[in-house]
Order: structure tokens, then C-alpha cells, then sequence
């Protein structure tokens, strides 16, 4: 969004927000992607750099729309890793001067094993249950079949 706001004026931003919004807020992927296409086709008279921008990029926005619905407002927060970039920050800061590059190396791997320890054992961030959706054959296979001869 910020990028796409960048192209845009101030005065402008909010309308052109609410429209890029619009293909967000689409119950299924086909429609977002059609919401996307037709508002990147209004706002290419007056910004082509937008639309372009917009067209180039569509796919790698929408693509959190192939989750399960109750995945997708996680997916496309940034809370997550603003939280542990702000952890990763909190720690360096109380050490301040680090004497080399290997130290502040180990300080923010441990940090990461750390946080990755926590959202394995403790921290379910999306549930096991919707992810199994997404691996699922679409059909059910037909059970196979001995031929009458071979029995």
C-alpha cells in the first residue's frame, strides 16, 4: 500500500487507498483479482505509473488470497515480524557497542532460535486444522479395484 500511495499525491492518497482496499476486502481470489484489474484500469489516465505498478505486482499481493479465510488477515499483517524486529532491537540496544561482528551474529541468533522455540512449542499462530485444507486432493480417490480374475 505504501508503495502504491507513493506514486499518488497527498491530496489523493485516501481515495486512492479506499479504492486499492476494495480488492481486499473480496470474499474469494477470482474476485479480488477482477476488483484488482478494473480499479488499476480506472486510475491509469490520470496515474500510469500506479496502474503500472499495479499490474506487475498483482499477483505477489493477492497471493495470501489461496489460504484458508481465517489465515489471510495474518498473512498479510506485518505484526508478526515488526514484533520481532522490535524484540531483535530491544535486545541489541542494552548491549550497545558491539566489540565485533560475530558477537551481535550470536546475540541475534540466539534471539531468532529463541522466538522460534516459542512459536513451535507454545504459540499457535494458525490453526493445524485450516492449514490441512490446503493439502488436500480437491476430490477423493477411488478406492482401487482387483480385477475379478486376479482374486
Amino acid at each position: 500500500m505504501r508503495s502504491a500511495l507513493a506514486h499518488v499525491g497527498k491530496g489523493q492518497q485516501a481515495m486512492v487507498a479506499a479504492a486499492l482496499r476494495q480488492a481486499f476486502l473480496q470474499a474469494d481470489e477470482a474476485g479480488a483479482h477482477q476488483v484488482w484489474r478494473q480499479v488499476a484500469d480506472q486510475l491509469r489516465p490520470r496515474w500510469s505509473k500506479l496502474a503500472a505498478l499495479m499490474d506487475e505486482s498483482e499477483h505477489d499481493v493477492l497471493a495470501y488470497m489461496g489460504f484458508p479465510v481465517q489465515h489471510r488477515a495474518k498473512l498479510h499483517s506485518t505484526n508478526p515480524l515488526e514484533r520481532l524486529n522490535k524484540e531483535v532491537k530491544r535486545r541489541a540496544d542494552v548491549v550497545g557497542i558491539f566489540p565485533c561482528e560475530a558477537s551481535i551474529t550470536r546475540l541475534i541468533g540466539a534471539v531468532l532460535l529463541e522466538q522460534n522455540d516459542e512459536w513451535q512449542l507454545q504459540h499457535r499462530y494458525m490453526q493445524v486444522e485450516a492449514m490441512a485444507e490446503l493439502t488436500m486432493p480437491a476430490t477423493e480417490p477411488e478406492p482401487a479395484q482387483i480385477p475379478p480374475q486376479a482374486a
